[in-house]
């Protein structure tokens, strides 16, 4: 992975504007790893995607993280913090391909990929998209060794297959453990590190846009010679403004 320059993230997350999530965080991963095509990308697991976004977060902004949620039972705001290494699991020995035998039934699956999520229309509800999706990933069907069609798989063959591809792939679907102060509440919140990132990178780059505009109307710079500024030195010029 590269270490991006402010001006290729800042040219990222230009990119990123008129994207949706999902090539967002294709986009942020295409920069930082360009000898790796945008395709070889989109076709990783869920979770070796994830996985690399946090890697990439880590370079960007450090190992620690702030975030903000609601108590669902309350409403009360909580603040908590964790680092990247609270995050990470056995993502990158995730098994890409396996089956799944239950009773007479025998499924054979392959984990979902960013490009199976860019095929899935974005007005579908969570039951249409969770059906599209398997559609797509199970490879499959046998009951008895004679072929059948997906809609004939009792729900809780189906159940044991979205298990194991969970297992297979743990960081495609990170739950954070929360409890409330307030009212004891106690909830699993799932953890999206795509738009986790994205919500800071879009704060930073325009707080870094800001600070080019402030110091080219004093010193009359061109962007890429601030951006090529270290944060420290940028921030020194920007205090000498304001004295």
């Amino acid at each position: 992975m590269n270490r991006l320059s402010a001006l290729e993230l800042l040219a990222a997350w230009e990119c990123g504007l008129s994207q949706g999530i999902m090539n967002r965080a294709l986009t942020l991963l295409a920069v930082s790893n360009p000898r790796c095509s945008r395709n070889t990308l989109a076709q990783l697991s869920i979770g070796r995607r994830d996985a690399g976004l946090l890697s990439l977060r880590e370079q960007l902004f450090g190992s620690q993280l702030s975030a903000v949620t609601e108590c669902p039972s309350c409403r009360e705001q909580l603040e908590f913090n964790l680092r990247t290494s609270d995050l990470r699991n056995s993502s990158d020995a995730a098994v890409f391909d396996s089956s799944v035998s239950v009773g007479e039934w025998q499924l054979e699956f392959r984990l979902p990929t960013s490009n199976d999520l860019l095929e899935i229309p974005e007005d579908s509800d969570l039951e249409e998209a969770r059906t599209q999706l398997l559609e797509r990933c199970i490879l499959s069907v046998e009951e008895n060794r004679t072929a059948r069609p997906l809609g004939d798989v009792p729900a809780d063959v189906i159940d044991a297959v979205v298990q194991r591809m969970s297992e297979a792939d743990p960081f495609g679907d990170l739950q954070l453990a929360l409890g409330c102060p307030a009212c004891e509440h106690h909830w699993q919140a799932p953890f999206d590190i795509a738009r986790f990132l994205w919500i800071e990178i879009n704060a930073w780059a325009h707080r870094i846009l800001r600070d080019v505009n402030s110091l080219a109307r004093v010193y009359g710079w061109t962007e890429p010679d601030m951006l090529a500024l270290s944060p420290l030195r940028r921030q020194i010029y920007l205090e000498m403004i304001s004295q």
